[in-house]
């Protein structure tokens, strides 16, 4: 994927002393007073920003919060506490500029924060007027914002257009470069780990997964579908019966490559969906009738191990079990501590599976953390992230 990197850009000079226009992913939790409670993305954001400042670029760098209603700003829509934040990390007063669509007075040197960008009327339709002047408030649009990558907006998309020139930033052409590894050319065996609760919420991604990968490892209630499609017995388990046949279609998809769908041969079952609930290893032809599957079974884990630590390329996208509940989370942890310990590169992904990463504190044996949950699962199913797709264009002038 050929695009142009802000880093080409500094280093062709063509960023000293002119406007950088930064779109980062600022889009942070708060709680009730408006405090930040996580500020991972701001951190993750300084290093674009910083070295527009040290290019000698006045900078501008706005994100969307929460979801404003365009149009109207509203005090708690405010990127204020971001700007603090941010200003605490590189040790600098940020100055947040409001109704800037029209124009910012912004010096060499300087950094200012604009407001809330989907505060702006036409933002999230990409109003083709509001893009044209965002675009003439810069030299230099970068986009660092994978996490909204795969939407068209005014800030993703239309500014792309018409800005004099268009690159990613650092987080984006890592993940541009991690998407390339572990999908457009990996390193075989390929294996993806899919999973979460339904079927329905990834069937896209299973079917696209299917035509690529060596091993497919379903876990949590979409492992309980394949395993009604295999014609096994889950008692009362998640799933959804009335995708039997897309999965059966996905298994026959992987066989007919030589590939497969390693369905579990032990799981871990409960009588109830609850912290303290007693926790039974079965084989997976024992399932009871009144049995909630809430985890795959050690020699299913340990076999899944064997598998991730001979990979030459991991795909991961869930938590093959409840790993919140301390009896169930055994699965999931055998497969975190596998990924960790394989030499394969390894892509993650999704809240879910970066709260395992953070439980049991693998961060660097993971070689690639994506940092867009929607952006993530659309390149699993091999779409074309509408950010990718104009840098690309611009890219090929």
């Amino acid at each position: 994927m050929k695009v142009v990197r802000f880093a080409d850009v500094i280093s062709s000079g063509a960023a000293k002393g002119k406007r950088v226009f930064i779109r980062a992913d600022l889009n942070v939790p708060q709680d009730d007073a408006g405090n930040i409670t996580e500020d991972t993305r701001i951190r993750a954001s300084v290093p674009c920003i910083q070295m527009a400042l040290d290019a000698g670029a006045a900078v501008m760098v706005t994100s969307h919060l929460g979801r404003p209603t365009e149009g109207e700003f509203k005090p708690e829509d405010s990127l204020a506490p971001v700007a603090k934040r941010l200003g605490e990390l590189m040790g600098r007063e940020i100055p947040v500029i409001a109704n800037w669509v029209d124009g910012v007075d912004v010096k060499p040197g300087q950094l200012v924060m604009l407001e809330n960008c989907r505060i702006n009327k036409g933002e999230k339709k990409n109003n083709e007027e509001l893009a044209k002047k965002m675009a003439a408030l810069c030299d230099v649009f970068v986009h660092d914002a994978f996490g909204t990558a795969h939407r068209a907006e005014g800030t993703t998309y239309g500014i792309a257009q018409f800005a004099p020139i268009a690159c990613a930033g650092p987080l984006l052409s890592a993940e541009i470069d991690a998407i390339n590894l572990a999908l457009a050319n990996p390193k075989r065996p390929l294996v993806a780990i899919v999973a979460g609760s339904k079927v329905s919420t990834k069937l896209s991604i299973l079917q696209a997964l299917a035509k690529n990968v060596d091993n497919l490892i379903v876990g949590g209630g979409i492992a309980n579908t394949f395993m009604l499609a295999a014609g096994m017995k889950i008692g009362k388990s998640l799933a959804e019966p009335s995708l039997v046949g897309e999965a059966t279609a996905v298994i026959a998809a992987m066989k007919a490559r030589g590939a497969d769908v390693p369905i579990p041969t032990d799981v871990v079952c409960a009588k109830s969906f609850a912290a303290d609930a007693v926790a039974t290893v079965k084989a997976a032809t024992d399932v009871a009738d009144d049995d909630m599957i809430l985890d795959i079974g050690p020699v299913t884990a340990a076999k899944l191990a064997a598998q991730l630590k001979a990979a030459g390329t991991i795909v991961w996208n869930g938590p093959v079990g409840v790993f919140e509940f301390p009896a169930f989370e055994n699965g999931t942890k055998t497969i975190a501590m596998a990924i960790a310990e394989s030499a394969a590169f390894s892509l993650a992904g999704g809240g879910d599976t970066l709260a395992a990463i953070a439980k049991y504190g693998i961060e660097k044996d993971i070689g690639y953390i994506s940092t867009g949950g929607g952006a993530f699962l659309e390149v699993l199913e091999g779409k074309t992230l509408p950010a990718f797709e104009i840098l690309q264009k611009r890219a090929e002038g």
